[in-house]
């Protein structure tokens, strides 16, 4: 029997036990139809709820002495969604990983009788037990769940709704839960995103506790989100291997291992006793990834062999806190948690090209009519740069903001994009923050990777198109805004929207105005943006007409991203600077566009294995792996999978 077999029969067990009372609106989601076949498949009877499994007093005291470093750090996130969602008839729990609540914090309105009497320090919520729910489907699934009403496997926990996120700890395994639950008619809108970000930032700081006499940095590809739940955290031991990384740092530096062991140069383009060093000068540090990504970096916990470094406290994570106070990490920009970049000269973008002359003219028409653009065009074909082209053109006096959506966790992205209230999670800022949208306000904010939106977010992304106001996360007032706004992917985003994962109406919303960048192999002017390029890696370097021409017979699926990388890794190896044809030939693949390195060929084998044990979802390889569907993408294309609409 297949997966959407086994969903179908779970939902007319379901139908056939419970009547006419289901979840409204069809099928459940797929997380909850799984959750229903696991419940069946334990032999979970619906017509015969078990009775409450509670541990003594003994075990629990046990169980919490277990678990004290986490569970301290756990309390104080209890204790900040308590003032989050105050007034909501709501119940706050931790409980460890077979599911035991080990501490428990209820509104006074939210009354213990009737089946909601099992909720107390001690009761087992596995789904093993109590079937489908907030906290046990978080814990089998390793997963941020929201179980609402009907959802629930057993009918007599239909008038609740849960909303849990698992914790894991440095090595990446589970250690815990937090979930919010509350009666259906008074859930908040933003509660699962509340808990997964304390769940979050439970987990970084359990991370750094453990990690103590390690080295660990904080990594991003932009610095504003170096201080923020959407970093990456990487320890390192004294020798330059990794000791332990969170899962955003697999999700900023995809197709990368991070396993326990992997050295420094393994992941970066720089040994470890040189960026030891760079620490001691700056408290940001430009890193290049193996694959020729641009990130930055500072430094979270010192090592024993750095030494302590005067930049570390900066880090925005400060693991030596105590529980009744962790301090909120440091920001650089007065009014906002993030680092916005005001109006800069004209980039400087090559546009020899007809194709990409005219969509220039094109984009500089546009923004003076102040219509949404979307940007289409393959990976490193020079999207955002025609994005700040654009906004530069516009004159407006605002920030540029540009937001990968790709790279931020689906939990968090409303946080970031709208905003969040005073004290939305322990270490925010107490006035809280305005958000991405109200940093652009009066200039252009660009949403790169458009199609990795959520859909759920998509909606609220549309809301913001229709009346242009900002609604902060744990806020009840709107807020007016003027951007200019930009879209940019590389997706086919038809294609999405006949698969369902995309808002047809959003679609039509965002390309008024569609902007198309041709790939780099078909570009008339690629020796100008060759020399360009070596250019700006080192000014004196040159290179020949042969090397010119063995560089264009090159396929370029990476364009320019991939261009820059074989120059700098050429003139590394070649340091007169002067490049010729035999120069670059060694660092150009021989098998094809399909020619990939073997670390990139094992991350393509371990995704298509995933796609092929999800029955071809990319959802589900892209959520199981912890990398973001555009990734999910590439190497999909790269093993030679056609991409169908489902």
């Amino acid at each position: 029997m297949t997966p959407a077999d086994e969903r179908v029969l779970a939902h007319a067990r379901a139908v056939r036990a419970r009547g006419s009372a289901l979840p409204p609106g069809g099928l459940p989601p797929v997380e909850i139809l799984d959750s229903w076949v696991r419940c069946s498949r334990a032999n979970l009877d619906l017509a015969a709820p078990p009775a409450p499994v509670i541990v003594d007093a003994d075990d629990l005291a046990r169980r919490r002495q277990r678990l004290d470093p986490v569970r301290r750090l756990a309390l104080a996130e209890i204790e900040t969604l308590m003032h989050q969602i105050a007034g909501s008839n709501f119940l706050l729990a931790f409980a460890d990983h077979e599911g035991v609540i080990l501490d428990l914090y209820a509104d006074n309105r939210f009354q213990m009788n009737g089946s909601d009497a099992a909720i107390v320090a001690g009761s087992c919520w596995s789904e093993a037990v109590c079937g489908t729910n907030g906290l046990g489907t978080a814990l089998a699934t390793g997963r941020s769940v929201a179980v609402n009403g009907l959802e629930h496997y057993f009918f007599q926990h239909g008038d609740i709704s849960c909303a849990a996120s698992p914790i894991r700890d440095a090595r990446g395994e589970l250690v815990g839960v937090l979930d919010a639950s509350s009666y259906v008619e008074s859930r908040q809108q933003h509660t699962q995103a509340l808990v997964q970000m304390a769940a979050t930032h439970v987990e970084n700081l359990l991370l750094a506790e453990q990690m103590r006499g390690h080295l660990v940095i904080a990594v991003h590809p932009r610095p504003e989100f170096l201080a923020t739940l959407s970093c990456g955290l990487i320890a390192f031991d004294d020798e330059g291997r990794v000791s332990a990384a969170n899962a955003r740092a697999q999700g900023v530096l995809s197709g990368l291992v991070l396993n326990r062991g992997t050295p420094f140069d393994g992941i970066f383009e720089e040994t470890f006793e040189r960026f030891v060093a760079r620490l001691g000068v700056d408290s940001e540090i430009r890193l290049r990834d193996t694959f020729g990504s641009t990130l930055v970096a500072r430094c979270v916990n010192t090592s024993r062999r750095s030494g302590t470094s005067a930049h570390s406290s900066n880090a925005g994570f400060h693991p030596e806190a105590r529980e009744d106070h962790i301090p909120a990490p440091r920001s650089r920009h007065k009014d906002s948690g993030f680092q916005t970049r005001p109006a800069a000269p004209l980039p400087r973008m090559i546009c020899d090209d007809s194709v990409v002359q005219s969509t220039l003219r094109m984009a500089e028409a546009a923004v003076r009519l102040q219509v949404p653009m979307l940007i289409l065009g393959e990976t490193g074909t020079g999207k955002e740069l025609l994005a700040r082209h654009a906004h530069v053109s516009s004159e407006r006096k605002g920030a540029f903001v540009a937001v990968n959506c790709g790279a931020l966790p689906a939990e968090l992205f409303e946080a970031e994009l709208f905003g969040y209230a005073a004290g939305a999670f322990t270490g925010a800022r107490r006035e809280g923050s305005r958000g991405l949208i109200h940093a652009a306000d009066g200039g252009t904010l660009l949403l790169d990777e458009i199609g990795e939106l959520p859909l759920a977010l998509q909606a609220a992304l549309l809301r913001f198109l229709d009346d242009r106001q900002v609604r902060p996360v744990g806020a009840t007032h709107s807020r007016p805004v003027d951007v200019q706004l930009l879209a940019a992917t590389h997706a086919d985003l038809e294609a999405q929207i006949a698969a369902r994962r995309f808002r047809a109406d959003l679609f039509h919303r965002l390309s008024i105005v569609r902007l198309e960048l041709p790939p780099l192999r078909e570009r008339s002017d690629f020796d100008t943006v060759a020399r360009s390029i070596l250019a700006e890696i080192d000014s004196s370097a040159c290179i020949d007409d042969g090397g010119l021409a063995r560089l264009r017979r090159h396929r370029w699926i990476g364009n320019m991203r991939e261009l820059r990388g074989v120059l700098t890794r050429a003139l590394l190896m070649h340091p007169t600077g002067r490049l010729t044809a035999t120069d670059v030939e060694c660092l150009l693949p021989t098998a094809g566009p399909s020619a990939v390195s073997v670390l990139q060929q094992g991350a393509m084998q371990r995704v298509l294995s995933e796609f092929e044990r999800t029955g071809h979802s990319v959802s589900h390889t892209s959520r199981n792996l912890d990398i973001s569907r555009t990734t999910v993408y590439r190497y999909l294309r790269q093993g030679g999978v056609p991409l169908r609409s489902r």
